[in-house]
Order: structure tokens, then C-alpha cells, then sequence
């Protein structure tokens, strides 16, 4: 379990930042990708459809990474863990969230089959040049 984070990096988390998620291919390459996330209640949500290589991936190897840049991307804050529960979204109430949480709109396409992820992470690293989202001091 990831120990509380500083209110700034927090707050940081809360705001519909792009993002990126890694996880582990079959052959043992890592796989890098964009993604919309949510920060609730210490986990993260990320949303795919049912479809994507990587949900398969992850089902498999359920460790990933997930970085979230803020408007100069040397803003940023870096996290690892591992997916603790797959859930499909039947009523597409998580990808609307995250639809609306960066588009203002729900999700369009009302047929697709989407599946939710929840990741805990377990550590992190955070960087900024005023040091406010800095998991180490700045030199």
C-alpha cells in the first residue's frame, strides 16, 4: 500500500492531467501508451476496451507504471503498483466519468465494450523545479 501522499501531489493527481500507462508485453518488452485516469481514494482508474493487446497483457501481469505530466512535462509524478481488481464498465459509467472528467461529454460510442481497471500503487516519484511535487528534495 502507497503511503499518504504530500497534499500538493495529491492535488496534482486530482486534475485530468495527461497521462501514460506501462505495462508488460508477453515477450517481456514494456509497453508505453496514453491514457485518461482518475485518482479516487488512493487507486487509479484507467478504462479500455475490452479488445486492447495491453488489457490482456495486464491480466496476466497486473504491474504496471502510470505517469501524469502536468502543462510542462518536467512537471511530473511517476507511480507504480499492481491492477488489483479488472471490472467490466456494462454501464459505461467509468468511461463516461473519465469522458467527461477531460472532454466535458460522456463517451460516444454507447455499443463499446469497455473493462476498468483499478490500479494501487505501491511507490512513487515525483518532480517538479519547485520541489512541491518532489519525492527527493531538488539539488
Amino acid at each position: 500500500m502507497l503511503p499518504k501522499l504530500p497534499p500538493a501531489v495529491e492535488q496534482f493527481l486530482r486534475l485530468p492531467n495527461p497521462s501514460v500507462i506501462a505495462c508488460i508485453r508477453p515477450d517481456g518488452f514494456p509497453m508505453s501508451v496514453a491514457t485518461w485516469y482518475e485518482w479516487s481514494d488512493g487507486l487509479i482508474l484507467v478504462n479500455m476496451h475490452e479488445k486492447r493487446d495491453r488489457l490482456r497483457w495486464m491480466r496476466v501481469n497486473p504491474r504496471v507504471s502510470v505517469t501524469v505530466l502536468g502543462e510542462d512535462w518536467s512537471k511530473h509524478v511517476s507511480m507504480f503498483g499492481s491492477i488489483v481488481r479488472f471490472e467490466d464498465d456494462t454501464t459505461l459509467a467509468d468511461i463516461d466519468r473519465l469522458c467527461v472528467r477531460y472532454s466535458g461529454r460522456p463517451f460516444p460510442r454507447r455499443t463499446a465494450k469497455r473493462v476498468s481497471a483499478w490500479i494501487e500503487p505501491m511507490g512513487w516519484l515525483g518532480w517538479d523545479e519547485t520541489g512541491e511535487l518532489a519525492s527527493h528534495p531538488p539539488v
